[in-house]
């Protein structure tokens, strides 16, 4: 054991604190590559499994290290099939060698010294923008996310890194902008990217007056956990999507608030106050119920 310490029957050297390191940074930019989208549960989820296998086959527990064991067998060319797209974008990403970019791993050490303090986001141009576009019936599609650049999505499109303003939204969507064609993509009061692609929703319960701007929002919305709102070309009405869910024809008052709940709500608050509301829901569904028995 070479510069090392022992603890109690473990010898910890140089070089285990090297690898330990090396994996660290490893997951740390798997885990940025993946966080807001769908993948990141999955992955965390065949993370925990394999933990509990290493555990199963310490213990010498044989019967389920078995079972595991040849789940684990198939599970390379399983994880190859469930994150192809991951896999394609960590791969450029390692070739990139950006270390020295913005998203590297002193990125990550710098964001965690500073506990992670956010800005607090300026929503007043998004609102007026989107109050504009709609009145003047302009298609628009833009989505927000609170926890990650969604750099998936953003390289699909044209970078910008500018800061959010009303002429600008209004500008990039105008029919005459080379950019107007896609999605943009906000995050931390910047616009990261404009036209650019997103998933569209393959689910067939969507009304017929849905184009194709409204599914790629909603596809958006199942895949990640970011806000998207979209402004109809054709009527002007606006609607905004989270996590699969459409609100059609909101106001912009409505928006606002929809929006600051999304970026300053705090998510167990979120799902707190999802409860209550699924709560009213049934008791008033059964005071309905009882009054008509009665």
């Amino acid at each position: 054991m070479i510069l090392g310490f022992q603890i109690g029957f473990l010898d910890i050297g140089l070089k285990d604190i090297f690898d330990i390191l090396l994996v660290t940074i490893l997951l740390s930019q798997v885990y940025k590559l993946m966080r807001g989208s769908v993948a990141i549960k999955v992955f965390v989820g065949f993370l925990f499994l394999y933990l509990i296998y290493l555990v199963v086959n310490a213990l010498q527990m044989e019967l389920l290290s078995t079972i595991l064991g040849q789940f684990m067998g198939v599970g390379v060319l399983a994880a190859i099939i469930l994150f192809q797209q991951e896999i394609r974008k960590f791969l450029l990403l390692v070739g990139k060698t950006g270390f020295s970019e913005e998203g590297s791993w002193w990125k990550n050490v710098k964001f965690w010294t500073q506990n992670g303090r956010t800005q607090r986001a300026n929503i007043t141009p998004i609102t007026e923008a989107v109050k504009s576009l709609a009145g003047s019936s302009t298609g628009a599609l833009i989505v927000i996310s609170a926890d990650s650049p969604l750099k998936f999505y953003a390289e699909s499109g044209d970078a910008m890194d500018s800061i959010v303003s009303k002429r600008l939204l209004m500008a990039i969507f105008n029919k005459y902008s080379p950019l107007h064609d896609g999605a943009v993509i906000i995050y931390k009061n910047r616009i990261v990217a404009a036209r650019c692609i997103l998933p569209v929703t393959e689910r067939d319960d969507i009304p017929a007056q849905y184009g194709l701007r409204h599914r790629a929002g909603l596809g958006m919305s199942e895949n990640t956990e970011s806000f998207i709102i979209a402004v109809s070309e054709e009527t002007g009405q606006i609607s905004s999507m989270q996590n699969g869910v459409v609100s059609h024809n909101i106001s912009s008052q409505e928006l606002r608030k929809q929006i600051n709940t999304y970026l300053h709500e705090p998510k167990d608050a979120k799902k707190e106050t999802e409860k209550k509301e699924a709560d009213k829901e049934v008791e008033a569904t059964s005071e309905k119920v009882g009054t008509e028995l009665a």
